[in-house]
């Protein structure tokens, strides 16, 4: 009964955090399961029942083809929260290696990581996205990954900077000291000690990677219509603004609250009140 109050206080003193996970873990379920919220079809519509508001029967409206937008929503939930996830784990795994290896060895090697990531901190990460996934071409994996690509260098600075830390500490200095293998260090003692900020800024960056693996689907770089993707469902609804609004409003309400729900999260998680 106490653990039940207490988890039942941690709700109430912190309404904004315990949103943001109901927010995040529906989207999910949307992605894995989509049957379990609509059973309307997001690529075939009925022509009959074109541009039609929301209602009880389409809670977002329908678009210029008949076709439920709430469906089209909840299915595009699969494809864009991959993309984002696959772009989080390409920044985290990445930059993280490279800060890792770079704070740990030090030397040469540091000071040309570090030149790169500063090169690369220079660049606005949606610019840099865009550039990469021109050369990289069209498709969602190819957006992902150019997200990716684009926000390395903010977790390879913070590993980095973590890895100074505790590379200094005495039992990292004792374990070198008493001829253990610098990998083994750097596997036992460094990274695990290190890791915990970098996990804070994945989450902080997965509101970040929605917005822009988005943004790129909005620009036509994502799945090939008529597959949905929440980018492109609103540059769908762009030409229906006067007359539609609803086509636009909703996916980009979406985008919106997954945004907000994943940064409170992170600032949960990096210590904040989280409300």
């Amino acid at each position: 009964m106490v653990d039940l109050a207490q988890r039942t206080g941690v709700v109430v003193r912190r309404p904004g955090l315990a949103l943001a996970v109901v927010i995040l873990v529906l989207a999910l379920l949307a992605a894995v399961a989509p049957s379990l919220f609509t059973g309307y079809d997001p690529i075939s519509g009925v022509p009959a029942q074109k541009l039609r508001g929301p209602s009880l029967a389409h809670l977002f409206g329908t678009d210029e083809t008949g076709r439920d937008i709430f469906a089209r929503v909840v299915h595009g939930a699969s494809l864009s929260l991959r993309a984002t996830v696959i772009a989080v784990l390409v920044a985290l795994i990445a930059g993280a290696a490279l800060g890792l290896i770079a704070g740990f060895r030090g030397g040469v090697l540091d000071t040309v990581v570090m030149r790169v990531v500063d090169v690369l901190l220079a660049i606005p990460p949606i610019l840099l996205s865009l550039a990469l996934v021109t050369a990289l071409g069209f498709g969602t994996t190819n957006v992902a990954i150019a997200v990716g690509i684009a926000n390395l260098a903010a977790f390879a600075r913070l590993m980095r900077a973590e890895v100074l830390r505790v590379r200094s500490t005495v039992y990292v200095e004792a374990a070198r000291a008493s001829g253990v293998r610098w990998s083994g260090v750097l596997g036992r003692h460094v990274l695990p000690n290190a890791l915990g900020p970098v996990l804070a800024l994945a989450t902080l960056t997965l509101g970040t990677a929605v917005l822009e693996v988005s943004a790129l689907s909005f620009l036509g770089f994502g799945a090939t219509p008529p597959t949905p993707e929440w980018g492109a469902l609103v540059a769908g609804g762009r030409n229906f603004l006067a007359t539609a609004w609803w086509m636009t409003t909703f996916p980009g309400l979406t985008v919106a609250a997954m945004v907000l729900a994943a940064n409170r999260l992170s600032r949960a998680l990096d210590g904040g009140d989280g409300r």
